[in-house]
């Protein structure tokens, strides 16, 4: 089943430049592979690393013309502003500080932005860029992949719909071990450096995927937490493993674990909703099947494009069933949806209501989170409100 649009006319590629992700980068080329994938974007420009050098042979690299490898991202939106054929959009995969910086230059300048997550380090920048996204009218899609799993969007209808009843709990893990030692790469450094991560860490890398999940799968916010952040890997600056108990408006409760010193666990993002009348289970190490136990039945499997899967999960698959989707593919879909909505905004036109991804109001409520968890941990562990 093909996503509804797919092969739509597109009244031509959207013109994308990129900040940061150059040589050695890893998250680069999942966002330049993202982009291409349902053919929506050409990359003609990018400032791809804060070394002019790297940048220009980064850009060479890639097939871009020298004249659009930029030194830095402010002369890129300077200079893509006023070409004709600028960009239309930019991609942000630079580490979390320059995230506030690079995404203000290049929306004062008219420009869209697909932004990695967390948002900014601070709550104060998060809100600060939240206010300028409203002001400048611009599409801003921050890209919690995992929100474009087919199962995770099946998930999320099954709940709006009532299949699960009056929301109980809410249980959201996203456990991994490659920090569980010392460890010192361009990855590494980055993550575990205040300076450039911001206050969290663990929290701030993973934890925020797990809380978003949670937020988008089930439509609820949380009103306080309680975490209790922990540093296992001597001399760390920031922590390495993180528990939360979170309370909802509703009454229903959540307990989120991420953590990055798990041993034997390589990247294992897993989601349980419980309600009055059922329960779901998903993990993202097997994407395309979701768990439904409705109450005093039988649990039953749902796959992607197999019985009892709905139009939502239609919309986000690709290729028939039996054939994974997972990690580029959710990617992917937040591209394409933010390109729907970028297509729309060409024709002064409201994108398709169904077209759905993560915008700033979500990367303000995860900024939030990891502010909220690191405060709650500083009073041991504390109830704070978000």
């Amino acid at each position: 089943m093909a996503i509804e649009g797919r092969s739509e006319t597109h009244e031509g590629r959207i013109r994308l430049g990129m900040v940061g992700g150059g040589q050695g980068a890893f998250i680069g080329a999942v966002h330049r592979i993202a982009a291409r994938l349902d053919d929506r974007y050409t990359l003609v420009a990018g400032a791809l690393s804060s070394d002019p050098e790297r940048a220009k042979a980064s850009g060479l690299e890639l097939g871009l013309a020298e004249n659009r490898c930029y030194g830095s991202y402010e002369e890129m939106a300077r200079r893509e502003a006023r070409l004709k054929d600028g960009i239309e959009a930019v991609a942000i995969v630079t580490p979390n500080h320059m995230h506030f910086p690079v995404a203000q230059a290049f929306l004062k300048r008219g420009i869209h932005v697909i932004c990695d997550k967390p948002l900014t380090t601070t709550l104060r920048d998060a809100k600060r860029l939240a206010a300028l996204v409203e002001q400048s009218g611009k599409v801003f899609a921050l890209t919690h992949n995992y929100t474009g799993y087919p199962m995770i969007r099946q998930a999320r209808a099954m709940i709006a719909d009532g299949e699960l009843g009056e929301l109980r709990l809410v249980q959201a893990e996203y456990v991994q071990d490659w920090l569980s030692q010392e460890v010192h790469n361009k990855q590494a450094d980055w993550r575990t450096d205040p300076a450039r991560s911001g206050a969290g860490g663990c929290v701030g890398d993973i934890g925020t995927h797990a809380y978003n999940l949670a937020c988008f799968v089930t439509g609820m916010q949380a009103e306080s937490l309680a975490a209790d952040l922990t540093t296992f890997v001597e001399g760390r600056k920031l922590d390495d493993n993180v528990a939360v108990l979170l309370r909802y408006a509703s009454g229903a409760k959540g307990m989120l674990w991420a953590s990055q010193v798990a041993v034997g666990n390589e990247n294992a993002l897993t989601l349980r909703v419980y309600g009055t009348k059922g329960g779901l289970e998903w993990d993202q190490e097997h994407p395309n099947v979701l768990w439904f136990t409705p109450h005093g039945e039988p649990k039953r499997m749902i796959t992607r494009n197999g019985a009892g899967a709905g139009p939502e999960a239609g919309r986000m698959s690709r290729i028939p069933s039996g054939h994974p989707e997972g990690y580029l593919e959710g990617f992917a879909n937040i591209y394409s949806e933010a390109a729907r909505a970028i297509v729309a905004a060409r024709n002064n036109e409201a994108p398709d209501p169904d077209v759905i991804y993560p915008t700033v109001e979500d990367g303000v409520r995860g900024v939030a989170f990891i502010e909220a968890c690191v405060r709650s941990s500083g009073r041991n562990a504390g109830w704070v409100k978000l």
